[in-house]
């Protein structure tokens, strides 16, 4: 339920300076620079020059392709939006798409752009046809900026049109020109084909992963029921829409089919299962908003209230809620998101002449759920069980959960267990950039936290250590989370005891040592999240931090004080699995000095800032249907002792390499 290991940029900000004499002779310049202020130092960047400065601007976080929502894939929606686009206004009714190594080509058979604006489009800042809401009603990019972007950004960038028999192609490579045709016959379909690949220096070491665009690629056919997408020769249809998402996505088998309704504009499909917390997915114009907006907030209350009328019980809306599993998506004229990179919907009206999304939204769920739920009575009793089930629960854990919060916050005032930082990622105002840099280390111990604690950002990192081993939570009841103090603290300092919307830090990471009791460890707090809190991890949050097994470093180097890899002589390497233990070896020979990490105690602050920095390597934890994790719980966390030991005893590998010198490994 990992997935390999990455670099992720993002988790990390670099810290402030500390203060040295250097400081000083670069504040004097800086403020003779402030001296010097005069109309010579105002200055314009052009279009590109501005994107590639300020990419986080226009494509969110930068990264190397290693997790879901790094900038590379960003690129590949922004392409794939203007197919889509051509699809929703009726043109087109397949789109190919195929990355191979760094470069991906994208070709859809829309009505082409027209031929004497191909460059206007792809180079020219605020261009494009969207901003007429008669050719484009409900586009999903309206600023004519993304493609822009993925010019800018990239080294090879070719763009070429073809419309009624005749094509027009640009190349350019970083946003310059390279090359122009002239308008050319061709017997080709109608269509636009683009293709790019992104600039390393920017997108350092980059790499896609199928695993993060096969999803991209069937959300757009969810939404655009009827468009086949093609990827790397594979077909991917929906005839289901946002039907067929849910199912592809839940990890739980549903308490009963989901309830599917459309209507102009707006589909919405809901169910609940035996799981803590709600689950949403939500769409505009046919853009994932993963981090919601109006219309989500429209759905949630709408459908809340509708049920809670229906039955006609005064029923809290967090237990008609909770084990709620739905979608939404929605359509609007000249929508208005947070940000560029369209995650969340600021809109407050479907359009100019509209009603409000929340009036959208209401109305339709008012009428079409209240409608099924009068027509399906078996449903409405299944959800009715469900509502009073949670009701009950939370009925019996108020007393506890108000004497753990009253001890948790008690606690808090004083917790030496965390080390907070500045910045978090609920706070409602600040640096998006730093909100989804703020992290959290959960370790075992004060030893582990030592070395983490000295080099962290205290911008945007924070620090949990438990005080030992937490229990297995695996089947017990949920007032487990208040009566432990472990877990009751935990979650107070991640703020997510009302669900995850409050979540405090954006990547939350387990540090624990690589021996067996850290793995224990590790598989205490994964079953802690999976059973109480899925969401955290089907939204991304949960990641498992890897730390270095051996280093290997030069035996004369080190007795001359050669300390990390990023000495001139290069002459230290830390080495995460046995090959790369094995290729450091045969690099140094004879010479080489092997040390086993065993803890995260025994690596010296100096040599860890670097495993949590640029560079740090986390494997984010998922939850796919496929897992079966009821099963994998039940099997490794359950009380089937003599089965669990009877697999441990036929699959144990008992591995003593110590006597082994440098020699036998490069054998």
């Amino acid at each position: 339920m990992t997935e390999d290991t990455f670099n992720n940029d993002d988790l990390f900000t670099a810290p402030e300076d500390t203060g040295t004499d250097n400081d000083l002779d670069s504040t004097t310049e800086a403020e003779a620079e402030v001296t010097g202020y005069s109309e010579d130092e105002i200055r314009t960047l052009d279009w590109k020059e501005h994107i590639r400065r300020r990419p986080g601007m226009y494509i969110g976080k930068l990264g190397d392709g290693s997790n879901f929502d790094d900038g590379i894939y960003v690129l590949i929606k922004e392409v794939l939006d203007n197919g889509i686009d051509e699809f929703m206004m009726g043109y087109g009714k397949q789109i190919t798409l195929d990355v191979e190594g760094g470069t991906v080509t994208v070709r859809d058979y829309g009505r082409g752009i027209p031929l004497g604006k191909v460059v206007d489009v792809s180079s020219k800042m605020n261009t494009g046809a969207k901003y007429d809401s008669k050719a484009f009603k409900k586009s999903v990019g309206l600023n004519g900026v993304g493609i822009k972007a993925v010019n800018a950004l990239s080294t090879e960038f070719f763009i070429r049109s073809v419309r009624d028999g005749q094509s027009k192609s640009v190349s350019y490579s970083r946003g310059e020109i390279i090359e122009e045709s002239r308008l050319e016959s061709t017997d080709d379909p109608d269509g636009t084909l683009v293709r790019f690949t992104p600039d390393v220096s920017i997108f350092r070491d980059f790499q896609f992963q199928e695993k993060y665009i096969v999803p991209l690629v069937k959300n757009y056919t969810y939404l655009n029921t009827g468009l086949a997408i093609v990827f790397n020769g594979k077909r991917f249809i929906s005839r289901g829409g946002l039907l067929d998402l849910l199912r592809d996505n839940m990890s739980v088998e549903p308490l009963y089919a989901p309830i599917h309704l459309k209507g102009d504009d707006i589909e919405i499909t809901v169910t609940h299962a035996n799981q803590r917390g709600e689950e949403y997915y939500s769409f505009v114009n046919g853009q994932h908003t993963t981090q919601g907006g109006t219309h989500l907030t429209a759905f949630k209350e709408a459908a809340s209230r509708t049920m809670k009328e229906y039955f006609k019980r005064d029923f809290d809306y967090s237990d008609i809620r909770n084990g709620m599993i739905a979608a939404i998506s929605i359509k609007v004229e000249e929508p208005v998101f947070e940000s560029q990179t369209k995650t969340k919907l600021g809109s407050r009206d479907v359009g100019p002449e509209g009603p409000t999304v929340a009036k959208f939204v209401g109305d339709f769920i008012k009428t079409e759920l209240d409608n099924y739920l009068h027509r399906n009575t078996d449903v409405a009793d299944i959800i009715l069980k469900k509502v009073q089930e949670s009701e009950r629960e939370r009925k019996a854990m108020a007393g506890v959960t108000k004497l753990a919060r009253e001890k948790a916050k008690k606690v808090n005032l004083h917790n030496k267990k965390l080390l907070d930082c500045r910045i978090h990622f609920n706070d409602p105002k600040g640096d998006e950039e730093k909100k989804r840099a703020s992290s959290i280390f959960i370790t075992e111990g004060d030893s582990a936290a030592g070395s983490i604690t000295k080099i962290r950002n205290v911008e945007t990192q924070a620090v949990f250590s438990l005080r030992g081993k937490p229990k297995n939570s695996y089947g017990v009841p949920a007032k487990i989370l208040y009566e432990n103090d472990e877990f009751n603290l935990l979650q107070a300092a991640l703020n997510i005891e009302e669900g995850i919307d409050g979540l405090r830090y954006n990547n939350v990471i387990i540090a624990t040592d690589a021996d067996v009791d850290g793995m224990h460890i590790r598989l205490l707090l994964l079953t802690f999240f999976l059973q109480f809190f899925p969401d955290m991890i089907k939204k991304g949050h949960l990641y498992v931090l890897q730390t270095p097994l051996f280093r290997v470093r030069n035996s004369k180097t080190a007795k001359r004080g050669g300390r990390n890899k990023n000495a001139a002589n290069e002459e230290t390497y830390y080495c995460y699995t046995d090959e790369e233990r094995v290729a450091a070896i045969n690099k140094l020979g004879d010479n080489a000095e092997i040390t086993r990490f065993k803890g995260l105690g025994e690596i010296s602050p100096d040599e860890f800032r670097g495993f949590i920095g640029p560079d740090m390597r986390v494997d984010r934890v998922t939850l796919r249907k496929e897992d079966a994790v009821d099963e994998l719980l039940e099997f490794y966390m359950g009380k089937n002792t003599m089965e669990r030991q009877n697999f441990i005893i036929d699959n144990l590998v008992v591995e003593d390499d110590s006597h082994l010198n440098s020699e036998d490994l490069q054998d």
